[in-house]
């Protein structure tokens, strides 16, 4: 250590047992990633207490804490009560707070779980492991002091390059910190290269207790941490909507808060693998979502329409979970999803919002409140339970006009639970502000103030007609196709989304401009023919 003589004199280290010294200068420039003035300090494994009276006087020197983990060979030999004697000497000299615990680490550190879990502020800023060379060993003291860290924490693992045993033996250190920087890849940032004797890393994601003591068992936050519980969030989509849906996955999981896993259902062969691989690049970085790709039997097997219109029926059986919560891929999350997934159903199959265009439906539907499939809260154990007559109904009606909307409502009336238009705000910036008896008796301020969820309903590509409909102006879209969706008041933030998302250069991109002019030509196409196709028959009238 770097103390004077005068200094040096009053601490109890074996002079020929220095295997610390030669990482001050290292460790000084790592205390540059500690924002606190009061770090509080962990170390596993404190031998005679060097590297803790480093920490106490040059990290901890403004403030904060060690505590210390050795098992002194549990008092039960002369070596092992001498070196508790020169640590506790050692830290008593630096005038700092400590606390040794002589245990081995796993006990020691279930200890500490525990009353961490009691903190108001848990966890630590610094961690160092140099306790058990075995590999198994180092693996779950890492694993266990992982938990103990807070976001932003410096977290040292020492011998990964140590000489007693070959590198890959399980009697080596380096193996279980590899195996623990594979489990957590992601999850931190390495400080040190593969030559360095010591591996440093700093954590980025928030800290996990992983258990609840029971004082704490109240909380359901903390409840649902512990138990893994999260969100499951289910979109279906071709490679048409992949753009839609890295929007909807990224303003999901920047608003949501805890974990949430996303089921992106497709049928074989609809979304290549690079645009799975895209999609997974659309998180956020740090955010706690994954997101699973569940693909659908194809047409040989499919009893209804074999394409992604019709997949959030098919995958109500191949979704691994007991209940999602469904989204349309034409949408942008506005709030945390968490307070629509606690909804309580009240014994009803699903939750939905009324559909703002036909709340009562529409002709060929039999009259009652109906609702828009575009945003479903799905309680899929009660579902399944007559999966066979929604399959049926879906292959009878396959021509509806609103096809498995329709069937959906036909399937779910009298057993769905009304939702807040404010999860799913349709039909804004156009029809929506249109009057009808109907829609003048919604709470259409629900949606307009400040929507949670913006649903870009309509066309993706409007055909001639919708376009030039003096009676619904402007004319619905999606903001990603040719017609761009005009007077919408979420278009901009919606392509602000897609801007942070791998497709953020692709509106300016020569393909967009591609795929714009040949929808155009294709609606003109079609509008010509049909206007063809009308005089001909006014004629033969």
């Amino acid at each position: 250590m770097s103390l004077p003589a005068s200094e040096q004199q009053h601490y109890a280290f074996t002079e020929t047992q220095d295997w610390f010294s030669f990482n001050t200068e290292t460790w000084r420039k790592l205390f540059q990633h500690i924002s606190t003035s009061a770090p509080r300090v962990l170390e596993i494994g404190s031998w005679e207490g060097r590297s803790a009276v480093f920490l106490l006087t040059e990290l901890c020197k403004d403030g904060g804490e060690i505590v210390c983990i050795d098992h002194f060979d549990l008092m039960k030999t002369a070596g092992g009560r001498e070196r508790h004697r020169k640590l506790t000497h050692n830290l008593a000299i630096t005038g700092k707070p400590f606390r040794i615990l002589g245990e081995f680490s796993v006990p020691a550190l279930m200890t500490l779980l525990t009353e961490e879990m009691s903190r108001e502020q848990p966890g630590f800023n610094w961690i160092y492991v140099d306790g058990s060379h075995e590999a198994d060993d180092t693996f779950l003291d890492g694993e266990l002091a992982w938990r103990l860290a807070r976001n932003g924490a410096i977290i040292v693992f020492d011998d990964y390059h140590w000489d007693k045993e070959p590198e890959d033996s399980i009697h080596h250190p380096k193996r279980g910190i590899d195996a623990f920087l594979t489990l957590h890849r992601d999850e931190y940032t390495l400080l040190s290269s593969g030559r360095q004797y010591q591996v440093v890393l700093q954590k980025k994601v928030d800290m996990r207790i992983g258990f609840l003591v029971s004082e704490k068992a109240d909380f359901k936050e903390e409840l649902d941490q512990a138990l893994g519980y999260g969100i499951n969030v289910a979109l279906t989509i071709d490679a048409d909507y992949a753009i839609a849906a890295a929007v909807a996955i990224r303003s999901a999981a920047l608003h949501t808060t805890g974990r949430i896993t996303f089921y992106v259902v497709s049928r074989r062969g609809d979304l290549p693998r690079e645009v799975e691989e895209t999609l997974v690049r659309a998180l956020p970085e740090g955010t706690n979502a994954t997101v699973v790709f569940i693909e659908l039997p194809g047409p040989d097997d499919c009893m209804i329409p074999c394409n992604s219109t019709w997949a959030k029926i098919a995958m109500l059986p191949h979704l691994p979970v007991e209940r999602v919560l469904y989204l349309d891929a034409d949408v942008l999350v506005r709030a945390d999803l968490r307070e629509l997934w606690d909804t309580d159903l009240h014994g009803k199959s699903i939750a939905a919002a009324v559909d703002i265009g036909y709340p009562l439906g529409h002709d060929g539907m039999e009259r009652g409140p109906y609702f828009n499939a575009g945003v479903l809260l799905i309680d899929l154990a009660a579902s399944r339970k007559r999966l066979d007559a929604l399959t049926s109904l879906a292959a009878n009606m396959s021509d509806s006009k609103l096809q498995d909307q329709d069937v959906l409502n036909a399937h779910f009336a009298g057993d769905w639970l009304p939702l807040s238009l404010s999860w799913n705000a349709q039909g804004l910036g156009t029809y929506a502000t249109h009057h009808t008896p109907e829609r003048a008796v919604l709470p259409l301020d629900e949606m307009t103030a400040n929507p949670k969820i913006v649903h870009f309903t309509g066309s993706l590509h409007p055909s001639m007609a919708e376009v030039l409909n003096p009676f619904v102006q402007p004319y619905g879209g999606k903001p990603w196709s040719y017609a761009g969706a005009p007077g919408h008041p979420f278009k901009k933030e919606w392509w602000a989304v897609c801007e942070d998302t791998p497709w953020r250069a692709w509106r300016l991109s020569k393909e967009y401009r591609d795929i714009c002019a040949q929808k155009i030509d294709e609606a003109i196409q079609v509008g010509v023919k049909a206007f063809r196709q009308r005089l001909a028959e006014v004629e033969e009238a």
